[in-house]
């Protein structure tokens, strides 16, 4: 007599019972597994998130950066600014005339209104300040910078004004909203592709005049003269610049360095065509336009020693070096004001 009135027809086996606890564990088993494993799978990535955000940065690669057309410029009194700051790039002798003391302007060093990589581009520029610069020890503003341009590269010391723009004058204003213009939406705290002059590497037979002579007069010298002094059109306005000589950069300029020069030449020049002579061929014929005379860096207080130490010191240049018999730094004759038309 079954006292739990069970049927015995649906009792459950003795080994269906054990068969039913071993497909229990085995179920337990393979769910704590596939826990442990999807745990560790979280310490592991929660520890290489920590290791990201600990370690050092990787390699900062230049990102691109193509600035806008110029038919994106904005109308009203920003776009008016942007344009006059563009012409005063442009055409620097016309449109800031009391303080320009050369035949050069803002474009001759920076291409294609500023806008072409690898020849120092304003978009560039831009992003980069305020920073620190070893030529004056101290922290620059772009207006410092600009400034400086005027002093160097525009030799403003032989201009009408004798200096460059004084603090705060609107040409700085209107050259900033143009350059900031150029930079809209370019990425900062980061390397941009193309920006300063190219960085060329010294080559083994390192650079000479004498072969800078053969290059100048085979690649350089159908626009920019025999005599260096460059091209004008009928009407006397100046299409290509004069490379050294009274009219052109002084001592105190960063294309007077033979570094800058030789990277600018080797991707820009000549013109339409960077990038065909050799890095050789670029330092040589850095090394002819650089070792001619030039008005005198402004900085200069006494002689042409003593601001080689004070300020020329670790330059790769030609300043304060005798070559043929004369010693460069000491100046052309007369800064000159050419006509502008």
């Amino acid at each position: 007599m079954n006292d739990r009135n069970e049927d015995p027809a649906i009792r459950e086996p003795a080994h269906d019972k054990v068969r039913g606890r071993n497909t229990r564990t085995g179920i337990y088993a393979i769910t704590g597994g596939l826990l442990l494993f999807l745990f560790a799978i979280m310490v592991r990535d929660e520890f290489a998130f920590r290791g990201r955000e600990n370690s050092p940065p990787a390699a900062n690669v230049p990102l691109s950066f193509t600035p806008p057309p110029m038919s994106k410029i904005p109308d009203g009194p920003e776009g008016a600014s942007i344009r006059h700051g563009m012409a005063i790039f442009e055409n620097t002798g016309t449109e800031a005339k009391p303080f320009v003391g050369n035949q050069l302007a803002c474009r001759s060093c920076h291409l294609d209104a500023g806008r072409k990589a690898d020849s120092a581009p304003m978009w560039a520029a831009w992003v980069s300040y305020p920073q620190y610069r070893a030529k004056n020890k101290k922290m620059n503003t772009m207006e410092d910078r600009l400034n400086g341009c005027f002093s160097y590269s525009m030799n403003a010391q032989g201009s009408p004004s004798g200096g460059p723009p004084p603090k705060g004058d609107p040409i700085y204003a209107d050259l900033e909203a143009y350059f900031h213009w150029l930079a809209s939406n370019a990425p900062t705290g980061t390397k941009l592709k193309g920006a300063g002059f190219l960085k060329l590497k010294l080559p083994q037979a390192g650079y000479d005049r004498d072969r800078g002579r053969a290059v100048y007069a085979q690649h350089c010298a159908s626009c920019h003269g025999d005599d260096g002094q460059g091209r004008t059109d009928i009407n006397g306005r100046q299409v290509f610049p004069p490379l050294w000589g009274p009219r052109s950069y002084n001592w105190g300029a960063g294309m007077a360095q033979l570094n800058n020069a030789a990277g600018f030449i080797k991707a820009n020049m000549p013109l339409g065509a960077g990038n065909t002579l050799t890095d050789q061929q670029a330092w040589d014929a850095a090394a002819w336009i650089d070792s001619q005379e030039r008005p005198k860096d402004p900085r200069q207080k006494g002689t042409v020693a003593e601001n080689v130490v004070a300020f020329h010191s670790g330059e790769k240049t030609f300043y304060g070096k005798t070559v043929d018999g004369h010693l460069l730094g000491s100046g052309t004759e007369a800064p000159v004001q050419a006509s502008r038309r």
